[in-house]
Protein backbone atom coordinates (compact mmCIF):
# COMPACT_ATOMS: atom_id res chain seq x y z
CA UNK A 1 0.00 0.00 0.00
CA UNK A 2 0.84 3.26 -0.11
CA UNK A 3 3.37 4.63 2.93
CA UNK A 4 1.44 7.14 4.94
CA UNK A 5 4.16 9.02 5.74
CA UNK A 6 4.47 12.15 4.00
CA UNK A 7 7.20 15.04 3.76
CA UNK A 8 7.57 18.78 3.29
CA UNK A 9 9.96 20.35 1.21
CA UNK A 10 10.41 24.60 0.93
CA UNK A 11 10.87 25.45 -2.15
CA UNK A 12 11.96 28.92 -2.29
CA UNK A 13 13.40 30.79 -5.10
CA UNK A 14 15.43 33.94 -6.73
CA UNK A 15 12.20 35.81 -7.34
CA UNK A 16 9.35 36.55 -4.88
CA UNK A 17 7.86 33.10 -4.25
CA UNK A 18 8.17 29.99 -2.51
CA UNK A 19 6.58 26.83 -3.17
CA UNK A 20 6.04 24.10 -0.64
CA UNK A 21 6.21 20.42 -1.87
CA UNK A 22 4.68 17.56 0.00
CA UNK A 23 5.37 14.14 -0.89
CA UNK A 24 4.91 10.24 0.07
CA UNK A 25 8.75 9.97 1.61
CA UNK A 26 10.53 9.92 5.33
CA UNK A 27 12.53 13.11 5.33
CA UNK A 28 12.53 16.95 4.82
CA UNK A 29 14.43 19.19 2.53
CA UNK A 30 14.57 22.09 0.79
CA UNK A 31 14.02 22.92 -3.16
CA UNK A 32 14.77 25.88 -4.75
CA UNK A 33 13.50 26.81 -8.64
CA UNK A 34 13.35 30.79 -10.28
CA UNK A 35 9.84 31.70 -10.85
CA UNK A 36 7.33 34.43 -8.89
CA UNK A 37 4.37 32.78 -7.22
CA UNK A 38 4.28 30.26 -4.79
CA UNK A 39 2.77 26.74 -4.45
CA UNK A 40 2.27 24.02 -2.36
CA UNK A 41 2.27 20.79 -4.09
CA UNK A 42 2.01 17.53 -2.69
CA UNK A 43 2.21 13.93 -4.51
CA UNK A 44 1.09 10.33 -4.09
CA UNK A 45 4.42 7.99 -4.05
CA UNK A 46 4.61 7.32 -7.10
CA UNK A 47 4.72 4.26 -9.32
CA UNK A 48 3.75 2.25 -6.44
CA UNK A 49 0.28 1.32 -5.27
CA UNK A 50 -1.58 4.26 -6.89
CA UNK A 51 -0.58 2.93 -9.89
CA UNK A 52 -1.93 -0.22 -10.05
CA UNK A 53 -5.05 1.73 -9.51
CA UNK A 54 -5.20 5.11 -11.10
CA UNK A 55 -3.39 3.85 -14.48
CA UNK A 56 -6.09 1.13 -14.22
CA UNK A 57 -9.19 3.22 -14.12
CA UNK A 58 -8.01 5.27 -17.16
CA UNK A 59 -7.09 2.36 -19.59
CA UNK A 60 -10.05 0.45 -18.72
CA UNK A 61 -11.87 4.13 -19.70
CA UNK A 62 -13.46 3.91 -16.10
CA UNK A 63 -12.22 7.74 -15.66
CA UNK A 64 -11.52 10.05 -19.17
CA UNK A 65 -10.70 13.61 -19.60
CA UNK A 66 -13.79 13.68 -21.76
CA UNK A 67 -16.12 13.10 -19.19
CA UNK A 68 -18.66 15.34 -17.67
CA UNK A 69 -16.53 16.64 -13.87
CA UNK A 70 -19.43 15.82 -11.80
CA UNK A 71 -20.65 12.42 -13.20
CA UNK A 72 -16.46 11.69 -12.89
CA UNK A 73 -16.39 13.34 -9.47
CA UNK A 74 -19.09 10.95 -8.14
CA UNK A 75 -17.64 7.82 -10.01
CA UNK A 76 -14.15 8.84 -8.14
CA UNK A 77 -15.93 9.52 -4.56
CA UNK A 78 -18.23 6.76 -5.15
CA UNK A 79 -16.06 4.08 -6.31
CA UNK A 80 -12.61 5.28 -5.51
CA UNK A 81 -12.66 6.60 -1.98
CA UNK A 82 -11.55 9.93 -3.43
CA UNK A 83 -13.02 13.08 -1.28
CA UNK A 84 -15.62 14.43 -3.89
CA UNK A 85 -14.65 17.89 -3.58
CA UNK A 86 -10.71 16.84 -5.11
CA UNK A 87 -12.45 14.72 -7.50
CA UNK A 88 -14.34 17.45 -8.80
CA UNK A 89 -11.11 19.86 -9.32
CA UNK A 90 -9.12 17.66 -11.71
CA UNK A 91 -6.95 20.51 -13.55
CA UNK A 92 -5.39 17.73 -15.97
CA UNK A 93 -4.58 14.54 -16.65
CA UNK A 94 -1.17 13.66 -18.54
CA UNK A 95 -0.12 13.45 -21.73
CA UNK A 96 -2.08 11.63 -24.29
CA UNK A 97 -2.30 8.55 -25.20
CA UNK A 98 0.89 6.79 -22.93
CA UNK A 99 0.48 9.22 -19.73
CA UNK A 100 -3.31 9.71 -19.19
CA UNK A 101 -3.01 7.90 -15.82
CA UNK A 102 -1.82 11.00 -14.01
CA UNK A 103 -3.36 14.10 -12.71
CA UNK A 104 -2.84 17.19 -10.95
CA UNK A 105 -6.17 17.78 -8.60
CA UNK A 106 -6.65 21.47 -7.01
CA UNK A 107 -6.80 21.38 -3.31
CA UNK A 108 -6.30 24.68 -2.43
CA UNK A 109 -8.33 26.67 -0.92
CA UNK A 110 -9.22 30.99 -1.22
CA UNK A 111 -6.41 31.39 -3.67
CA UNK A 112 -6.29 34.16 -5.56
CA UNK A 113 -5.69 34.74 -9.29
CA UNK A 114 -5.28 30.49 -8.96
CA UNK A 115 -7.05 30.52 -12.62
CA UNK A 116 -4.57 32.49 -14.42
CA UNK A 117 -1.74 30.12 -13.93
CA UNK A 118 -3.68 26.92 -14.59
CA UNK A 119 -2.98 26.80 -18.74
CA UNK A 120 0.93 26.88 -17.28
CA UNK A 121 0.96 24.61 -15.23
CA UNK A 122 -1.49 21.95 -17.28
CA UNK A 123 1.17 22.63 -20.12
CA UNK A 124 4.27 22.13 -17.73
CA UNK A 125 2.27 19.04 -16.52
CA UNK A 126 1.96 17.54 -20.33
CA UNK A 127 5.71 18.23 -20.90
CA UNK A 128 6.59 16.24 -17.62
CA UNK A 129 4.77 13.34 -17.89
CA UNK A 130 5.30 13.10 -21.19
CA UNK A 131 9.62 12.77 -20.40
CA UNK A 132 10.53 12.03 -17.02
CA UNK A 133 13.36 12.65 -15.02
CA UNK A 134 14.53 9.32 -14.75
CA UNK A 135 15.08 7.65 -18.16
CA UNK A 136 13.28 10.47 -20.36
CA UNK A 137 10.10 8.15 -20.50
CA UNK A 138 6.25 8.17 -20.25
CA UNK A 139 5.13 8.61 -16.44
CA UNK A 140 2.36 6.23 -14.90
CA UNK A 141 -0.01 6.98 -11.74
CA UNK A 142 1.13 9.80 -10.50
CA UNK A 143 -1.30 12.12 -8.50
CA UNK A 144 -0.06 15.76 -7.95
CA UNK A 145 -2.09 17.74 -5.17
CA UNK A 146 -2.08 21.65 -5.65
CA UNK A 147 -2.58 22.60 -1.54
CA UNK A 148 -1.70 26.59 -1.84
CA UNK A 149 -0.60 28.83 -4.07
CA UNK A 150 0.54 33.04 -3.39
CA UNK A 151 1.23 34.59 -6.60
CA UNK A 152 2.80 37.64 -7.43
CA UNK A 153 0.49 40.51 -7.57
CA UNK A 154 2.13 42.04 -10.58
CA UNK A 155 0.67 40.20 -14.00
CA UNK A 156 3.48 40.74 -15.83
CA UNK A 157 4.82 37.97 -13.29
CA UNK A 158 2.56 35.31 -13.70
CA UNK A 159 3.04 34.62 -17.30
CA UNK A 160 4.02 31.19 -19.04
CA UNK A 161 7.86 32.05 -18.97
CA UNK A 162 7.92 32.51 -15.08
CA UNK A 163 5.09 29.56 -14.37
CA UNK A 164 6.13 26.76 -16.47
CA UNK A 165 9.69 26.54 -15.69
CA UNK A 166 8.69 26.50 -12.07
CA UNK A 167 6.09 24.30 -12.32
CA UNK A 168 7.86 21.67 -14.07
CA UNK A 169 10.96 21.94 -11.47
CA UNK A 170 8.51 21.37 -8.81
CA UNK A 171 7.01 18.12 -10.68
CA UNK A 172 10.43 16.58 -10.82
CA UNK A 173 11.56 17.06 -7.31
CA UNK A 174 8.07 15.41 -5.80
CA UNK A 175 8.39 12.88 -8.40
CA UNK A 176 12.61 12.55 -6.70
CA UNK A 177 11.34 12.46 -3.46
CA UNK A 178 8.56 10.48 -3.68
CA UNK A 179 10.52 6.80 -3.65
CA UNK A 180 9.71 6.51 -7.68
CA UNK A 181 9.89 3.11 -9.08
CA UNK A 182 10.29 2.00 -12.76
CA UNK A 183 7.36 0.21 -14.71
CA UNK A 184 7.96 -2.30 -18.14
CA UNK A 185 5.22 -4.24 -19.82
CA UNK A 186 4.36 -7.68 -19.37
CA UNK A 187 3.45 -10.15 -21.93
CA UNK A 188 0.75 -12.50 -21.21
CA UNK A 189 1.72 -15.97 -22.03
CA UNK A 190 -0.85 -18.88 -23.49
CA UNK A 191 1.05 -21.98 -24.04
CA UNK A 192 -0.03 -25.33 -24.98
CA UNK A 193 1.75 -28.49 -24.09
CA UNK A 194 1.61 -32.16 -23.32
CA UNK A 195 0.80 -32.61 -19.85
CA UNK A 196 4.69 -34.53 -19.36
CA UNK A 197 6.31 -31.77 -20.18
CA UNK A 198 5.12 -29.44 -17.98
CA UNK A 199 7.90 -29.04 -16.14
CA UNK A 200 10.03 -27.26 -18.82
CA UNK A 201 7.82 -24.76 -19.20
CA UNK A 202 7.94 -24.16 -15.43
CA UNK A 203 11.74 -23.72 -15.69
CA UNK A 204 11.50 -21.98 -18.73
CA UNK A 205 9.21 -18.77 -17.12
CA UNK A 206 11.43 -19.11 -13.88
CA UNK A 207 14.65 -18.61 -15.60
CA UNK A 208 13.21 -15.09 -17.65
CA UNK A 209 11.47 -13.29 -14.73
CA UNK A 210 7.95 -14.80 -15.59
CA UNK A 211 5.10 -16.62 -13.25
CA UNK A 212 2.86 -18.82 -13.96
CA UNK A 213 -1.04 -17.06 -13.27
CA UNK A 214 -3.00 -20.37 -14.01
CA UNK A 215 -2.83 -24.11 -15.24
CA UNK A 216 -5.61 -26.10 -16.67
CA UNK A 217 -5.54 -29.60 -18.05
CA UNK A 218 -7.63 -29.97 -21.29
CA UNK A 219 -10.74 -32.95 -20.77
CA UNK A 220 -10.01 -35.78 -22.87
CA UNK A 221 -6.54 -34.70 -23.93
CA UNK A 222 -3.03 -35.40 -22.97
CA UNK A 223 -2.34 -31.51 -23.24
CA UNK A 224 -2.46 -28.89 -20.53
CA UNK A 225 -2.99 -25.00 -21.00
CA UNK A 226 -0.74 -22.77 -18.76
CA UNK A 227 -1.19 -18.93 -18.77
CA UNK A 228 1.24 -16.53 -17.19
CA UNK A 229 3.04 -13.47 -17.49
CA UNK A 230 6.31 -12.47 -19.01
CA UNK A 231 8.51 -8.94 -18.87
CA UNK A 232 9.12 -8.19 -22.64
CA UNK A 233 12.33 -7.25 -21.92
CA UNK A 234 12.72 -11.01 -21.45
CA UNK A 235 10.38 -12.11 -24.13
CA UNK A 236 13.54 -12.03 -26.69
CA UNK A 237 14.64 -15.70 -27.79
CA UNK A 238 12.02 -17.04 -25.05
CA UNK A 239 10.47 -19.19 -27.50
CA UNK A 240 13.42 -20.77 -28.55
CA UNK A 241 14.24 -21.75 -24.92
CA UNK A 242 10.78 -23.03 -24.60
CA UNK A 243 10.83 -25.14 -27.61
CA UNK A 244 14.32 -26.43 -26.23
CA UNK A 245 13.23 -27.37 -22.81
CA UNK A 246 10.34 -28.99 -23.74
CA UNK A 247 11.37 -30.85 -26.68
CA UNK A 248 9.92 -28.39 -29.33
CA UNK A 249 6.14 -29.51 -27.61
CA UNK A 250 4.84 -26.29 -26.52
CA UNK A 251 2.97 -23.98 -28.61
CA UNK A 252 3.24 -20.30 -26.83
CA UNK A 253 1.21 -17.33 -27.86
CA UNK A 254 2.39 -13.74 -26.16
CA UNK A 255 0.10 -10.89 -26.23
CA UNK A 256 0.34 -7.65 -24.27
CA UNK A 257 -1.06 -7.46 -20.90
CA UNK A 258 -0.29 -4.85 -18.01
CA UNK A 259 2.38 -2.77 -17.04
CA UNK A 260 4.16 -4.06 -13.97
CA UNK A 261 7.26 -2.77 -11.23
CA UNK A 262 10.71 -3.72 -11.86
CA UNK A 263 12.75 -5.23 -9.30
CA UNK A 264 15.20 -2.91 -7.45
CA UNK A 265 15.34 0.72 -6.98
CA UNK A 266 15.86 2.94 -9.65
CA UNK A 267 18.07 5.30 -7.26
CA UNK A 268 20.09 2.59 -6.12
CA UNK A 269 23.75 2.63 -7.46
CA UNK A 270 25.01 -0.19 -5.78
CA UNK A 271 22.34 -2.71 -7.01
CA UNK A 272 24.42 -4.52 -9.82
CA UNK A 273 21.58 -7.34 -10.24
CA UNK A 274 20.78 -8.12 -14.20
CA UNK A 275 18.20 -6.56 -15.29
CA UNK A 276 17.32 -3.70 -12.31
CA UNK A 277 15.85 -0.75 -12.40
CA UNK A 278 18.72 1.64 -12.51
CA UNK A 279 20.94 -0.03 -14.97
CA UNK A 280 17.72 0.14 -17.39
CA UNK A 281 17.35 3.44 -16.37
CA UNK A 282 21.31 4.15 -17.25
CA UNK A 283 21.16 1.51 -20.58
CA UNK A 284 18.06 4.03 -21.55
CA UNK A 285 19.75 7.02 -20.75
CA UNK A 286 22.70 6.36 -22.96
CA UNK A 287 20.37 4.91 -26.19
CA UNK A 288 18.63 8.88 -25.92
CA UNK A 289 21.89 10.45 -24.97
CA UNK A 290 21.13 11.85 -21.96
CA UNK A 291 23.22 12.72 -19.38
CA UNK A 292 24.72 9.92 -17.66
CA UNK A 293 23.39 10.45 -14.35
CA UNK A 294 19.81 10.48 -12.52
CA UNK A 295 18.74 14.09 -11.39
CA UNK A 296 18.82 14.06 -7.64
CA UNK A 297 16.65 15.93 -5.54
CA UNK A 298 19.68 18.53 -4.20
CA UNK A 299 19.41 19.19 -7.84
CA UNK A 300 16.62 21.35 -6.54
CA UNK A 301 17.68 22.84 -3.29
CA UNK A 302 17.96 26.68 -2.76
CA UNK A 303 20.76 26.93 0.08
CA UNK A 304 20.55 30.85 -0.25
Amino acid sequence: GINAEYMEAVVSTQSTWEAVVSTQSTWEAVVSTQSTWEAVVSTQSTWEAVVSTQSTWVDQGDISPTQDFKIRGRTLADDYDWDIGEARKIWTFGCPPDALGNMVVDCAKGVQFLNEIKDHVVNAFMNFTGEGPLCGDVLRGCRFNIDDVTLHADTIHRGAGQIMPAARKVFIACLLAGTPKLMEPYYIVDIIVPTMAVSGVYSTLNARRGEVHSMEERPGTPLTQIKGYLPVLESFGFVALLRKNTGGQAFPQLKFSHWGLMNGDPMDEEDTKESNAYQQIMSSRKRKGLKMAIPKFADYYDRI
